[in-house]
């Protein structure tokens, strides 16, 4: 044991130095979702399997849908990209996302209220409708 301690202080080491060089990324690494919204067709399926919630839709009046993500409740499974039928519209970046701070979380709580609302009168004027 005492000859390998003394190899290893002489060696070059295994680790990186990785807080004055950044760690490499893996490849088929999942970071943070990005979305297109021009090749979205707003079908909210990703929405509908998302595990935690990170992904919710909100109803305009116009009948137009608005999409939210939130980086830092994703989990990063990848499941919205699996359910969205548009090839291309959800990816993974190659990187995380950036580290959380109180002007970038976004209040995600008046957010899934306003979407639930809207869903709701959303849902209200086409019962109307029809």
């Amino acid at each position: 044991m005492l000859i390998e301690s003394i190899k290893n202080l002489f060696s070059k080491p295994a680790t990186l130095k990785y807080p004055l060089e950044p760690s490499p990324t893996p490849p088929n690494y999942r970071g943070f979702i990005v979305y297109k919204k021009e090749l979205c067709i707003f079908c909210t399926k990703c929405e509908m399997v998302c595990p935690p919630g990170a992904i919710r839709f909100t109803y305009n009046e116009d009948d137009t849908k608005e999409f939210h993500y939130n980086p830092y409740l994703c989990i990063y499974c990848g499941e919205c990209i699996r359910a969205c039928p548009k090839p291309g519209c959800l990816t993974h970046a190659q990187e995380a996302a950036p580290p959380a701070t109180a002007t970038t979380i976004p209040d995600w709580d008046s957010l899934e209220k306003k979407a639930d609302e809207s869903k709701r009168a959303w849902l209200a004027s086409k019962k109307k409708k029809k």
